[in-house]
């Protein structure tokens, strides 16, 4: 974890209180804290720095170690999928979209922090890292973030996708050689409580992240707590594919149909933007929406086509 994020960390246990975090380093290189801790000094939590990695998921809603049923993000065909489905047009692959070039398009350059919540396996966070000061992609998914950060380290790495059954054919995921991964970083977090001070990210992206958290709501009021209060973007995007498996219904933020979310979401989430309800203050200007075309890959013969509605808002 690079040592420029330490005055940024606070404890995501104690939110909304932000107490900042004292580090404990046992081996660095450079600027980067490779093994090491970060304690909290008002509730006492600790939070490990393994191998690079950051880990600040609050204990409470960390998964055991040795769940019976693994987190599907956690296994190696779901992040050979979203290799795919990052880096697929990088290399060529057939059926590719380039869904996080075009949402990158949508962002203004800027000095200071970018934060790409719900990371994934890095795209959007690597796309940003060329136009501010310093990109940090944050996903609960260990797995996901161990993925991101070898391509930060070695701007490439090797996985198998699947072909059918059990059939595989090896991959290399190759980065741009001119992207400039050194001011990317990767930790594992979670949306609903964001391990960073108040006011002090420059832009933040969501994108096809909000229907698959327990609370929809509390993530963008996260994301909001920590933006900027003068001179910050923000980019929404997502299906809107609410299920109960994720989160009850009465957290939806819209496709219910009584209430205050009945109807769309994406109208719901613009008037949220706009500060309708007090939730997301200062408001939000919002300057563009639509739609845009994702692709994932499950196998060879199998193909989704999602169709992410977006939202691009500054203040």
């Amino acid at each position: 974890m690079k040592k420029i994020l330490l005055p940024l960390l606070v404890c995501p246990v104690c939110l909304p209180q932000e107490n900042r975090l004292n580090e404990t380093i046992a081996k660095e290189k450079g600027s980067d804290i490779e093994e090491g801790s970060l304690c909290c000094p008002v509730c006492g939590t600790t939070y490990a720095i393994k191998d690079g990695i950051a880990d600040l998921i609050p204990p409470a809603i960390a998964p055991p170690a040795a769940a019976p049923h693994p987190n599907k993000y956690e296994t190696p065909a779901v992040v050979s999928s979203y290799l795919w489905s990052h880096y697929g047009d990088l290399l060529g692959e057939e059926m590719a979209s380039d869904a996080y070039r075009k949402w990158a398009d949508l962002m203004d350059p800027h000095p200071g922090l970018c934060l790409d919540v719900g990371c994934a396996v890095g795209r959007f966070t690597f796309e940003m890292s060329r136009k501010c000061d310093l990109a940090v992609g944050l996903d609960n998914s260990r797995a996901f973030i161990r993925t991101a950060r070898v391509l930060m380290q070695d701007k490439r790495v090797d996985f198998p996708l699947k072909v059918e059954g059990h059939i595989q054919r090896p991959v290399q995921w190759v980065l741009p050689e001119d992207w400039p991964t050194e001011k990317a970083e990767f930790i594992i977090a979670d949306a609903q409580a964001l391990p960073f001070a108040a006011h002090t990210v420059a832009s933040s992206a969501s994108l096809n992240l909000v229907d698959k958290v327990p609370q929809p709501l509390r993530t963008l009021m996260e994301m909001n707590r920590v933006s900027l209060l003068k001179g910050a973007q923000f980019l929404f995007s997502d299906p809107f594919s609410w299920s109960e498996e994720a989160a009850e219904e009465k957290e939806w933020l819209g496709g219910q149909r009584s209430g205050p979310f009945s109807g769309r979401a994406l109208d719901h989430i613009q008037d949220l933007l706009k500060g309708q309800g007090g939730r997301l203050l200062p408001p939000w200007s919002v300057e563009e929406y639509g739609q845009i075309w994702w692709t994932i890959r499950t196998h060879a013969n199998h193909y989704e086509r999602i169709h992410s509605c977006f939202i691009k808002a500054r203040r």
